[in-house]
């Protein structure tokens, strides 16, 4: 009685590697729920009271000057060196560059679009609308304060709120917003929020950024993520576009057609007409066969200092003892 051999955990592995045969149906797109709607209306709230606390110069201005004069990179210069590559998380392009490489894989083996669209909607939003609130309220960095006990808005600079802790909310939780099981979503949520507080930390260690800079990144960075679903439709009618696009690049009149039958089909040989070889002499079934003549290289000689030629053809000298092959000779002792 045959059994299957039971697959183990490094099988389980290459299964996953392989690309699916068709897309998957049981990933399904986040809905707007109620749920979530209640998280975006409250993160929206706290953005707003964040601002506002900023711009009347509250005690959450007189918190961020606390800081800055606690210089946490002269507290504790051991981290300097790990912060310094460690904050390289929140950077756009280091972070985008590995979000999409992982994401594209995704969107080849389950032969959808969706990874990589997701991910370009939600850059696009964090550029509109951080970028927007940067340029917008001009607020200057620790670096480049004025006046102590200011709020430091209004004046130029592009700190408010913080561009690394927004996009590192965004770019490391929208692995978690495509996972396709509630277990992988808990541990990629848990992993992103872990990666975010720490680049925001970071800044406020170096000192480019003040306290408040990082909190209201992390709430644009969460507001984008929560107003995703309500993006899916447009996300979806892209990508029948493009999958639209694709087969009719495929069917112009141009292209060379693809064969009908398999790769690789052998090709059946049809013996040549009008050539008498005559047929190859039988080997005894009693002949032993030969050893394979192994002949030493040595040095390339000329024409002329070769062994002259007989005119029957061989470059053997005759011999009177030898017979031609294939006749007897008629004394043999």
């Amino acid at each position: 009685m045959r059994t299957e051999r039971k697959p183990t955990r490094l099988d389980r592995v290459f299964a996953r590697l392989d690309r699916e045969p068709e897309r998957p149906a049981h990933i399904g797109m986040p809905r707007m729920s109620r749920h979530r709607t209640v998280l975006f209306g409250a993160t929206l709230a706290f953005y707003v009271a964040i601002v506002w606390a900023v711009l009347v110069t509250s005690w959450l201005v007189r918190l961020d000057w606390q800081v800055m004069f606690f210089r946490p990179y002269q507290q504790w210069p051991e981290l300097h060196a790990f912060v310094d590559y460690y904050v390289v998380l929140g950077q756009r392009g280091p972070t985008a560059v590995m979000v999409a490489a992982w994401l594209g894989w995704r969107s080849w083996r389950q032969h959808t679009l969706r990874p990589l669209l997701a991910l370009g909607v939600s850059l696009l939003l964090l550029n509109v609308t951080v970028g927007a609130a940067k340029y917008g309220m001009g607020r200057l960095g620790p670096h480049y304060a004025t006046e102590i006990g200011s709020n430091e808005m209004w004046l130029g600079g592009d700190i408010f709120p913080s561009g690394h802790t927004a996009n590192a909310v965004v770019t490391w939780g929208i692995l978690a917003y495509l996972a396709s099981t509630p277990r992988a979503r808990r541990w990629l949520s848990a992993v992103s929020a872990v990666t975010s507080l720490g680049v925001g930390l970071s800044t406020v260690y170096i000192g480019t950024h003040w306290l408040s800079d990082v909190v209201l990144g992390w709430a644009a960075g969460l507001l984008i993520l929560l107003a995703l679903p309500w993006f899916e439709p447009l996300i979806a009618r892209a990508e029948a576009r493009l999958f639209a696009l694709r087969d009719r690049w495929r069917a112009r009149p141009g292209r060379p057609a693809v064969p009908a039958g398999p790769v690789g089909r052998p090709v059946a040989l049809r013996p040549l007409t009008g050539r008498a070889d005559p047929a190859p002499d039988p080997v005894p079934a009693g002949r032993p066969s030969r050893a394979p003549v192994y002949l030493a290289p040595g040095p390339h000689t000329t024409r002329a200092e070769r062994s002259p030629v007989t005119p029957a053809g061989s470059r053997r000298p005759p011999h009177p003892e030898r017979h031609p092959r294939g006749t007897t000779s008629a004394t043999r002792p």
